[in-house]
């Protein structure tokens, strides 16, 4: 059996292989978010029991009724894989490994989320809430906030990510309005955890894999996102997403027309107790075809402390893990995760 090491601790993998089980869409549920735009309280109610099913006994889920206008996601996904198509040596101008707080591009196999992993498959372009150089959080030296960098003369790139960022956070609060309700809290419980949130959008790019595979090398290898929640669009037709459900098989998530597929992430965990499931999952593209895909990793403000809620612990059921800021966690992860990122930190600590 293989393991694999996340940041709440190691998850084992039952069955090997890089073919997933297919199965019915029904296994991942689809919640209907329109009640958290209408205002109705009986529908929330609803929808707070379907989710908080889905959060505990799956980790996955397909949204519809998002409100995200096509026109937005379909603009982020051109500009995307026009941006990818550029030469190499104009896509390194803004390597990562030039932003302090790890904005910008990254190659093929500089990322290997997977630790026992030889590097992932894919390109990507990472932008998150646009901090100024001089705002006192930035200057107070917590590396996660800071401004973007931006490739020059791609204006419509520029503006199309920053355009779906902005609807993302709204999204955003609203799922983190439904998510309060599934815990049993006030629906404005979290809000101001999130006024000023570790809030990342990427975009990314994986090249078609033929033949035989290692297993080691795929699109991106098995893993649990760092964040509260993941937020993920992908192009129609074409599958890649695979989710590890509970009996450490394998489930294809292929995308589903007018849905966004979201996770839940390590820090939703750990405020849960482990209640909601932080899902462990990887992609692998043998579509034939070169894929993109959208994800936006939404988490709370640097300094909010990670820990369990008291709706999630009890007599029988002590916390699970030692309260963290969103801000340590997240880096730590990175680092793990990153090496350009560890080498950066290593420097500014002066231990490099």
């Amino acid at each position: 059996m293989k393991a694999v090491e996340t940041g709440n601790g190691v998850r084992v993998l039952k069955g090997g292989g890089l073919d997933p089980q297919r199965i019915s869409f029904d296994s991942i549920p689809i919640i209907d978010l329109e009640p958290m735009f209408s205002g109705d309280a009986e529908a929330k109610a609803r929808l707070a029991a379907e989710l908080r099913k889905a959060c505990t006994e799956v980790g996955f889920l397909y949204i519809k009724n998002h409100h995200v206008p096509k026109a937005v996601i379909d603009e982020t996904f051109a500009v995307a894989e026009s941006y990818f198509s550029l030469p190499d040596d104009v896509k390194m101008a803004n390597h990562v490994s030039k932003s302090k707080n790890n904005r910008g591009y990254a190659a093929m196999l500089e990322e290997n989320t997977d630790p026992t992993g030889r590097g992932d498959l894919h390109q990507s372009f990472d932008i998150a809430l646009d901090v100024p150089a001089d705002d006192p959080d930035v200057l107070a030296g917590k590396v996660l906030y800071g401004p973007n960098q931006w490739p020059e003369g791609q204006p419509a790139f520029r503006a199309a990510l920053e355009t779906y960022h902005r609807e993302m956070l709204t999204l955003s609060g609203r799922l983190l309005h439904a998510f309060a309700l599934a815990l049993g809290l006030d629906e404005t419980y979290f809000d101001g955890m999130v006024d000023k949130p570790l809030a990342t959008l990427r975009v990314l790019h994986y090249p078609p894999q033929f033949g035989e595979i290692d297993d080691r090398q795929i699109g991106i290898g098995a893993h649990s996102d760092y964040e509260c929640f993941t937020i993920l669009a992908q192009k129609e037709g074409i599958s890649a997403l695979q989710v590890l459900n509970a009996s450490g098989e394998w489930i294809a998530a292929d995308p589903i027309p007018g849905c966004f597929v979201v996770n839940i992430g390590d820090q939703m965990a750990r405020w849960t107790n482990d209640l909601f499931a932080s899902t462990v999952h990887r992609a692998i593209n043998r579509s034939g075809k070169e894929r993109y895909s959208i994800p936006f990793f939404f988490g709370p403000n640097y300094d909010t402390v990670v820990e369990a809620l008291p709706s999630c612990v009890d007599e029988d059921h002590p916390a699970k893990y030692e309260p963290v800021t969103s801000g340590d966690y997240v880096n730590g992860r990175f680092a793990a995760t990153f090496a350009h990122y560890a080498e950066a930190q290593k420097r500014e600590a002066g231990t490099a």
